[in-house]
């Protein structure tokens, strides 16, 4: 394969009307929902993948990854009008963004930030092209040690989603690795923890799961709050800034997207992880530093660049490692394997045409943002403030049908709720609900390989550890893996070492 073909081969593909108008669409809805504070891009990308079944694969795939830019775009233009965060990743655009708004400069803000997220989401696009396939055919060689060690790796992403407490990620991780022990063992076939229940048989659904977490939790959220937000009655004007100022924009724009490919490929990491550290570098480097956070476009930009090349990061490792870059790369995993792909070296391997079409794509959807992003501001300020009770009917409803459509079984929709009340519970005690999912995800992969290792040894533990040790990219993987665990609490000990510095200094 060269660069050539990975645009050319897919070309046509994604020219058939199904496609466009599920990409266009997709992108679309994704502003919508990212615009819209407490509807976030995860929840509405694990809700619509059921609605893809009676799609083409290469639509339905289109369509969630449309949403998935546009999504993590959207959120600004709340941040920017209201200061209510559409997304997490939007936080550091309201820093500049709502200063903004309150001098009557809300149009420029918008347009600024729909300009950096368009071009951070295009970068992040040629880099995903370029590097994916050369980590995929190095990854072709790999065994079943290899992908258990990479399964782990994953699975280490728990230590950076309990939302600011590991042990909290912990527990979420292991219970949805209980509840991925469900349904029938993958060697033998010999039913586990199903109750003599037949529609346990097949294991617990990770799209049911994902939808109840998602959609039906943030639902109960939103009911327990009955917040409204308020209505935002200033005219959007002269969105597109000036030439003059986009060109001095530019190096930020750039050197932020470079920042953002590189968080988001680490898995775990994340737009917000992103935004916050390009923040914080364009503050120490630029020439106004004081100006940062009172309304300054190069805050704006540099957040939304980086927030929006994330997605091209989480999605190289997803497509040549087969490991979720975020949540939403993690349902995508699924959407993938439903319609009959593993993301993985394989997938380049078997399914060329579909890969390069996953690229010219996300071309497409980076110009559709673009486009849609400085046309339909106006609109947008204008749904953020709909009744959120609406929205809620609207999403429970898509939630019930979607979970249905999985198997066309009403079992699914009681399994969803559950999920969703579970949730809900998770919320009030603090727990993360992401690990769950990710765990769901990453359990049977891993207990498949790892049992696939343990036959070719003929279940012989030790000789199973020398052969992970024995091999180069597997200890490599294994040592990260372990850093990736110690580094939370490597971290907190470190800030109680200067806790007690600075109280002794004080002394």
């Amino acid at each position: 394969m060269d660069f050539f073909q990975l645009y050319t081969v897919g070309l046509p593909l994604v020219l058939q009307p199904d496609v466009l108008l599920m990409a266009v669409g997709g992108v679309f809805m994704g502003i919508t929902i990212g615009a819209l504070p407490g509807l976030t891009v995860t929840m509405a990308v694990a809700i619509l993948v059921p609605l893809t079944y009676g799609l083409s694969p290469l639509a339905g795939i289109l369509g969630l990854i449309g949403i998935y830019c546009g999504g993590n775009y959207g959120g600004s233009v709340s941040a920017i009008l209201v200061n209510v965060p559409g997304t997490p990743s939007a936080v550091m655009t309201g820093l500049d963004g709502y200063p903004l708004t309150l001098k009557g400069q809300a149009g420029r803000a918008i347009g600024t930030a729909t300009i950096a997220s368009f071009i951070g989401g295009f970068l992040s696009v040629i880099v995903l092209s370029l590097v994916s396939p050369v980590v995929a055919k190095l990854a072709l060689g790999f065994t079943s040690a290899e992908f258990f060690a990479i399964g782990v790796l994953g699975l280490s992403l728990i230590a950076y989603l309990g939302e600011g407490s590991f042990l909290k990620g912990l527990i979420s991780g292991v219970i949805g690795l209980v509840l991925a022990t469900v349904g029938s063992d993958p060697i033998s076939g010999y039913p586990r923890f199903t109750f003599s229940q037949a529609d346990l048989f097949e294991g617990i659904p990770f799209i049911i799961a994902m939808i109840g977490l998602f959609g039906v939790t943030e639902i109960l959220v939103q009911v327990e709050k009955g917040d409204h937000l308020k209505r935002v009655n200033q005219a959007l004007k002269k969105i597109i800034p000036e030439l003059k100022t986009l060109l001095g924009l530019l190096p930020t724009v750039i050197r932020s997207s470079v920042i953002g490919v590189i968080i988001g490929a680490v898995p775990g990491a994340g737009g917000t992880i992103a935004s916050i550290v390009s923040y914080g570098q364009q503050k120490r480097i630029s020439k106004n530093p004081e100006k940062m956070g009172k309304g300054a476009l190069e805050g704006i930009a540099a957040a939304e660049a980086a927030n929006n090349s994330c997605t091209g990061g989480a999605m190289l490792t997803m497509l040549s490692l087969g490991i979720p870059g975020d949540a939403v790369t993690g349902i995508l995993i699924g959407a993938l394997m439903i319609h009959g792909m593993r993301p993985g070296p394989i997938l380049f391997k078997e399914n060329f045409e579909m890969v390069s079409a996953i690229f010219v794509g996300m071309f497409l959807a980076n110009i559709c943002m673009l486009v849609i992003g400085l046309t339909g501001a106006p609109l947008f300020a204008r749904l953020i403030s709909m009744p959120k009770r609406f929205l809620n009917v609207a999403i429970l409803a898509f939630a019930v049908i979607g979970s249905y459509s999985v198997r066309n079984n009403f079992f699914d929709i009681g399994l969803m709720l559950s999920f969703g009340f579970g949730g809900y519970l998770m919320y009030k005690v603090g727990l993360p609900r992401t690990p769950i999912v990710l765990a769901l995800i990453l359990g049977p992969f891993i207990e498949d390989n790892l049992r696939r290792s343990l036959l070719l040894v003929r279940g012989d533990v030790p000789m199973f550890i020398h052969t992970l040790v024995s091999r180069p990219i597997s200890l490599f993987i294994l040592l990260f893996t372990i850093f990736l665990f110690i580094f939370p609490l490597l971290r907190r000990k470190l800030k109680l070492f200067q806790w007690f510095q600075n109280k002794d200094d004080a002394k």
